[in-house]
């Protein structure tokens, strides 16, 4: 599988630059060989990453030993054991370049940035991503994550072109630290990859918006078979403390499923919904066109926690619309859609760093509980149906029952899309976080709860209950070393073997029988270079 966590790359970045701790002094700067000039028209930077993980979930396919992406249980054979643990260092880059020449005043810009990740003596002497750590390495193994033009026409104004971040926040992703992104708008839990298109944005001092079309798929050129998405996005400041905003997505996808990632395909139809934990419209071999919208709202209080001690953010989701499906040369009704997603997350600040906060995240999606057999759909859906992975709501906390941004080549939550395999979602997070050292080491305690909102087939309600915990230690600017650990008690949800959303719930155990509870533990290495 090529595609991957494209969209978390960048996240790691900017978090790494928000949450580094370490100040840079004047003794610092007196030290430091500082050019009188910088060079204003190329810059570079690369973020570099090397952790150590154990674990007793992992994938049991040979075919998939280099990336696992998807759920927990899921089509990517994904499994927990009680007598096998996994032992590996993973390695990552991702270097960026940066082209605004003086020839335009600065109203062009080119950004390029690249990937390269492995685990440590998988593979030689070969092509393809995601591996090249064996001996002697000699691997073909670049990705491209983005390239991408940005005009900036007049004051304001600004215009990305080609293949860019397609995030579901109004703010620019080139220009926005990570945190700001994951606390805005839907926190990239609807839209949260790369996609080529276009977008055009309007930042004032008080408000902003941006209009944008994206090609998902292309197909035959010559025929109308493609998956397009088009978006507007607008927030407002209404006081000091509180902004608003809306939002209105359409995806209309006439692909009748073809196109996709790798041998799973795409779209409602296609088996890539048994690997990203979304729900899978079982049409059969036959053709299908949806049309399919999204309307939203969201707010913020005390976005940037400058205000006081109290930050507040939320959203409303919508999402409605229709497929028909061809049998027999004749278009009829597939299944009418409509699901509803809502957040609220709220964080208190007892100390005197942004690190010393107590921070209450809540998720909920509607689920469906016979699936289409009544040709509705009432569940969520997200570009995970299009993508691999297309959304990544991974600033909740957790590390295992939700997704969570710390990963290389292995992105397998219990939970990987808000909709749970259309089964729908209630739950939640709480951590509590303490900067001991202030900007220097923080540690952190979190649990983790969920629901599922329908009741499978010989199977609970209970999802799973997450414990966790993370000692970060910041060496120096923009590089810092951590350790995180989580446990997940896994609830009568996982003693369901149905798989009428897709792949068995419980993998590839007996009905009645839960599998073994997952945990993982990891020490990580961060560097941002610049």
């Amino acid at each position: 599988m090529k595609k991957h966590y494209r969209s978390i790359s960048l996240i790691f970045i900017l978090a790494i630059a928000f949450q580094a701790a370490g100040q840079t002094t004047l003794l610092d700067y007196q030290k430091a060989s500082v050019p009188k000039k910088a060079n204003r028209e190329f810059q570079f930077m690369a973020f570099y990453i090397n952790q150590g993980v154990t674990s007793n979930y992992y994938p049991t396919s040979e075919f998939l030993k280099g990336q696992v992406v998807g759920r927990l249980f899921g089509r990517n054979t994904s499994t927990t054991s009680d007598t096998n643990q996994t032992y590996y260092v993973e390695q990552r880059i991702l270097p960026f370049f940066i082209y605004q020449p003086n020839l335009f005043d600065g109203k062009a810009i080119l950004r390029a940035s690249f990937e390269i990740d492995w685990t440590w003596g998988d593979a030689s002497y070969g092509t393809g991503g995601n591996v090249g750590g064996a001996i002697s390495s000699d691997q073909v193994n670049i990705q491209t994550q983005n390239i991408e033009l940005e005009l900036l026409p007049w004051k304001g104004y600004a215009i990305n072109l080609g293949l860019m971040r397609m995030y579901d926040t109004p703010y620019n992703p080139y220009r926005t630290l990570a945190d700001k992104l994951m606390t805005t708008a839907y926190r990239l839990s609807y839209w949260g990859t790369d996609a080529v298109g276009v977008t055009i944005r309007r930042d004032k001092d008080y408000s902003r918006w941006k209009a944008g079309f994206y090609k998902m798929y292309e197909n035959d050129i010559q025929f109308d078979d493609d998956a397009n998405m088009f978006e507007l996005m607008g927030e407002k400041q209404i006081s000091r403390l509180w902004k608003v905003g809306l939002s209105a997505n359409y995806v209309r996808d006439h692909s009748e499923g073809k196109g996709g990632v790798s041998i799973l395909g795409q779209g409602l139809n296609s088996l890539l919904a048994q690997y990203n934990g979304t729900f899978q419209f079982r049409f059969g071999t036959n053709p299908y066109k949806a049309d399919i919208f999204w309307l939203g709202a969201f707010f913020s209080r005390n976005q940037d926690y400058f205000m006081d001690r109290f930050h507040l953010t939320g959203f409303f989701n919508y999402n409605l619309g229709s497929a028909d499906v061809k049998k027999d040369g004749v278009w009829g009704k597939g299944a009418d859609i409509s699901g509803l997603g809502a957040n609220l997350k709220a964080v208190y600040r007892y100390g005197q760093t942004t690190d010393d906060n107590v921070k209450l995240d809540l998720i909920y999606t509607t689920g469906d509980k016979d699936g289409i057999a009544d040709q509705k759909y009432t569940g969520v859906i997200t570009a995970n149906t299009w993508g691999s992975p297309g959304a990544i709501f991974v600033s909740s906390g957790a590390y295992i029952l939700f997704p969570h941004g710390n990963v290389v080549n292995r992105y397998t939550p219990a939970v990987a899309d808000i909709s749970n395999m259309g089964y729908g979602l209630a739950g939640g997070t709480l951590v509590a976080s303490r900067a001991i050292i202030p900007h220097r080491l923080i540690a952190k305690a979190g649990s983790a709860l969920a629901f599922s909102n329908a009741k499978p087939l010989l199977g609970g309600y209970h999802i799973g209950t997450e414990a966790n915990a993370a000692l970060i230690y910041n060496l120096g600017t923009y590089m810092s070393i951590e350790a995180h650990g989580a446990y997940m008690w896994l609830g009568d949800f996982y003693e369901s073997s149905d798989d009428s959303y897709g792949s068995p719930i419980n993998g590839n155990f007996p009905a009645g029988v839960r599998p073994f509870n997952p945990f993982t533990a990891f020490v990580v290495f961060k560097w941002l270079m610049f």
